[in-house]
């Protein structure tokens, strides 16, 4: 049965529920578990206790260091697991009308889905990049800007790519929508940067299957962003603050910087985003089918 013994280590049990747990968080589903790959999760759960009683011998539990840590993983476990259970509560109450008005109020992503086929030269921004802003301010070919690369021995590679209107964030594809032929944007993300020029634009709507599959995905992504705000004022609202720490959380939060996509002056057309990803379609987000 589950929770049955199935192992001692010194005075303390290893049960069947355990193990099945060690299974769990290591991804290996029923179909899949061999004999070696139950022996390893439960010499892991075996090693742990024996590690576990040694530094309780050892007093280390009792190390302000080691008990503040104790705490803190406790913490982010309920949290977790309180998070896990409130996003599955609103996210399996999506109705099919929620679906349907995500995708009417984002034609971009969907009947006017477009994809901008792009040429970029890509490299890793050196730590000052003001040389690098001032020498490319006027650049009107992807050719000038090479040839500022080299000379300032930046490596770079070129190539073409694929920006997703499905996928772009507003601010950037409003950029996108606004450019003028000769503009070359400019883009730094993940500790990469990459200018760019569109080369064409192929209409591609989402329609069907996919863009209800795409739409669900999309609404749950809000609905996990608005319910991480709501949780963040609501806890921010309950704390009360000593000494300097009230001024501390009062000061305001600056905004992000270091991604965004922009003429090479540094201005971005119609306001480029400050939280867009890479072009080559490297952003994680779950993408729709070409």
């Amino acid at each position: 049965m589950v929770g049955q013994v199935i192992a001692h280590v010194g005075p303390d049990d290893v049960t069947q529920q355990e193990l099945e747990n060690e299974l769990r968080l290591a991804g290996v589903s029923a179909d899949k578990r061999t004999d070696a790959i139950i022996k390893a999760a439960l010499s892991r759960v075996i090693e742990r206790k024996y590690l576990v009683q040694q530094a309780l011998a050892g007093k280390l539990d009792r190390e302000p260091t080691v008990h503040l840590d104790i705490l803190r993983s406790r913490e982010q476990i309920l949290a977790g697991a309180f998070v896990q259970r409130d996003l599955s509560s609103k996210m399996s109450t999506i109705s099919k009308n929620e679906i349907d008005s995500y995708i009417q109020s984002h034609p971009k992503q969907f009947d006017q889905r477009e994809l901008f086929q792009i040429e970029q030269i890509s490299f890793a921004p050196p730590k000052d990049i003001t040389a690098l802003t001032a020498a490319t301010k006027d650049a009107k070919s992807l050719d000038q800007v090479e040839a500022q690369l080299n000379q300032l021995n930046i490596k770079f590679s070129r190539g073409n790519a694929t920006l997703d209107s499905a996928t772009l964030p507003p601010e950037m594809l409003k950029a996108l929508d606004a450019r003028k032929p000769d503009d070359v944007f400019f883009i730094r993300a993940r500790g990469s940067g990459s200018f760019f020029k569109v080369t064409s634009v192929d209409p591609k709507p989402l329609t069907g299957d996919e863009a209800n599959e795409f739409a669900k995905r999309e609404v749950r992504a809000e609905i996990a962003r608005k319910s991480a705000e709501e949780i963040s004022q609501a806890a921010l609202a309950t704390a009360k603050y000593e000494g300097d720490y009230g001024r501390v959380m009062a000061t305001p939060t600056p905004a992000p910087g270091g991604t965004g996509a922009a003429a090479p002056g540094g201005e971005a057309p119609s306001g480029a985003s400050q939280e867009t990803e890479k072009p080559a379609g490297e952003n994680e987000k779950d993408q729709p089918k070409n």
